[in-house]
């Protein structure tokens, strides 16, 4: 039932948005570089296996769904644009019309835009106006779909405990979770939160599966690199430090800024350093989970393009190194698996570190 329930919901996103478009992009043709040198240049036609053009084009964010090659030709799915022109207004159309960057898109009033590819791609305007873009890229539905698992697993769940009671032995998805769920309360919110932790619960627990589902996702064959990308762990550990300064006492900003029992000329020294880490605290949980993910997704493709990089110099080696790199991408992919899940309890253990610190009382308060 959950299964189909989240196949109509998939459905039902991807026709109203129109990415359901298939788009086989011809290959490029042969890439020349342009070299001038004592008053003349030369044309090379560039050859063999570009690793970091694959790796990068793989974890960066795109208006296209690459999912498999078919006889020398990409197949993906062409994502919504969506942008805003300052004076033609607002433009949507499907990432296909682009052609995967051979050919301009013409617009309201003529205008054109082109898709510039790259290590990030970007649409331009021909006339050099300054447009916002806010197009489905793989990133955004990658979340869309993380956000609909996450909905109606959880409802579904939500709904056997109503329906049995909280006595009767848990089944299914209601099974898998309790344990989860019980482990995120016994460990990262009661000893950092205390007796307040009930009140940052359902914080935690969102924390924790979004990044979870977000990070098997990827892991995914042609799953997008939600969490590898720094804007949206940013994001993350922005919410983190707003919810730290909202639930903030006097006691936490009494320590921060007049610290007790230091002396005053050594107070100069200290209150700056604290103030400094309120805010190192949310970049060190963005670039954590950014580097850790984005690291794994390099190590894997990377193992993997050795067949490639062998296989241009010498196809015996290219087969000969083959069985190696695959075993070691296993390996790896198996140990990304457990850094999914430990990256997820990481951050939400510090989360509810720094917001068990801003709400922490004195010490000589024991209210139960």
């Amino acid at each position: 039932m959950v299964l189909k329930r989240l196949f109509y919901l998939l459905a039902v996103v991807f026709v109203l948005t129109g990415a359901t478009n298939f788009a086989f992009a011809q290959h490029e043709g042969n890439e020349h570089h342009e070299a001038a040198e004592h008053g003349h240049s030369e044309t090379k036609e560039e050859k063999g296996f570009n690793a970091s053009k694959v790796i990068f084009s793989h974890i960066a964010d795109s208006h296209y769904w690459h999912l498999f090659d078919w006889n020398g030709h990409p197949v993906s799915l062409s994502l919504p644009v969506i942008i805003y022109h300052p004076e033609n207004g607002l433009e949507m159309f499907s990432a296909s019309e682009f052609h995967h960057g051979e050919h301009p898109y013409k617009g309201k009033n003529g205008n054109e835009y082109r898709l510039e590819s790259g290590m990030k791609e970007k649409i331009v305007s021909a006339d050099g106006a300054a447009i916002k873009d806010f197009s489905l890229t793989k990133n955004v539905v990658s979340m869309l779909i993380s956000v609909i698992l996450l909905l109606v697993i959880m409802t579904n769940v939500a709904k056997k405990y109503k329906k049995n009671g909280v006595m009767s032995a848990p089944t299914g998805f209601q099974n898998a979770l309790e344990p989860v769920i019980t482990f995120i309360r016994d460990e990262v919110a009661k000893p950092n939160l205390g007796n307040k932790y009930m009140r940052f619960m359902p914080l935690l627990l969102t924390i924790f599966f979004f990044i979870w589902i977000n990070n098997l996702l990827g892991l995914l064959p042609g799953g997008a690199n939600f969490t590898g990308n720094i804007a949206v762990t940013a994001c993350l550990a922005l919410v983190t430090f707003v919810v730290m300064m909202a639930v903030s006492n006097k006691h936490y900003w009494g320590h921060l800024l007049n610290p007790p029992g230091v002396p005053m000329g050594i107070k100069f020294l200290l209150v700056p350093i604290e103030i400094m880490s309120m805010f190192i605290k949310p970049i060190a949980l963005c670039i954590r989970l950014f580097a850790n993910m984005m690291a794994g997704h390099i190590v894997i493709l990377s193992v993997i393009s050795m067949i490639f990089i062998f296989g241009a110099i010498s196809s015996v080696a290219g087969w000969g190194f083959a069985p190696v790199s695959l075993a070691f991408s296993m390996f790896m992919f198996l140990l990304e698996l457990l850094v999914a899940a430990i990256q997820a309890f990481i951050f939400a253990n510090l989360a509810a570190v720094f917001i068990g610190q801003a709400i922490e009382e004195p010490h000589g308060d024991h209210a139960h």
